[in-house]
């Protein structure tokens, strides 16, 4: 428990998307990620933020002083160095209830090898398709991942985007429905709202979960 990571954020606040929605944890943020996406609302953190570094032994006081689960993003919690660091916390750490890693499935099949399977981790796979080459790369990561059960796919909705409506009617015919979220694109709570209409009406059509993205809406980190 001596052992240390290196993070942007480390702070107790609320799930704000997903499956855990609204549930008490404490956030682990790190800096480095291997890509960079139009909707990211963290990309002037990981930019101006300073890693520090953090042993295992605090993080663990807090978790248990604030009986709070733990939620580990970026960032991309699979990437470089940040593959290693979050294996150490997710096996290494106690926490309540479960733990949620926020990726973009960079390296999510081996890091699912590496944890503990008795430990209570949600995986929080959020695809990126940007373009036709993006398509085919998720699809690949989405065929490995599709039948673990503690995989959940949040996706976000731009109107008109004809490559994730494809991938979400294919998700639809895999019985997966109650592990998939989807959320309107923004980094404004006014987008936010916008947007909502045109997911509403997606998650009607392929019977997915709507997801909010509270921390936006509510203005907490």
């Amino acid at each position: 428990m001596d052992k240390s990571v290196k993070l942007i954020e480390n702070i107790t606040t609320h799930q704000g998307e997903g499956p855990s929605t609204g549930q008490r944890m404490l956030l682990l943020r790190f800096k480095k990620c291997n890509r960079i996406c139009k909707w990211c609302d963290t990309l002037v953190k990981m930019r101006v933020t300073m890693e520090s570094e953090y042993k295992l032994s605090d993080i663990q006081n807090v978790l248990d002083e604030q009986k709070c689960s733990l939620m580990i993003s970026g960032g991309e919690p699979t990437f470089d160095t940040n593959f290693q660091s979050t294996i150490t916390l997710l096996n290494s750490l106690k926490y309540d209830q479960s733990a949620n890693v926020e990726t973009n499935g960079f390296n999510l099949i081996n890091l699912i090898k590496e944890v503990n399977p008795d430990k209570n981790v949600k995986y929080i796979y959020s695809p990126k398709i940007f373009n036709k080459d993006d398509y085919q790369s998720e699809m690949l990561k989405t065929n490995e991942l599709i039948n673990i059960d503690n995989v959940y796919f949040k996706i976000v909705i731009s109107p008109n985007d004809d490559l994730v409506r494809k991938f979400l009617y294919f998700l639809s015919k895999q019985n997966v429905n109650h592990r998939v979220y989807l959320m309107p694109e923004g980094t404004t709570r006014e987008k936010l709202i916008e947007n909502s209409g045109i997911v509403f009406d997606y998650c009607e059509e392929f019977k997915f979960n709507f997801s909010s993205r509270s921390h936006i809406i509510y203005n907490f980190i």
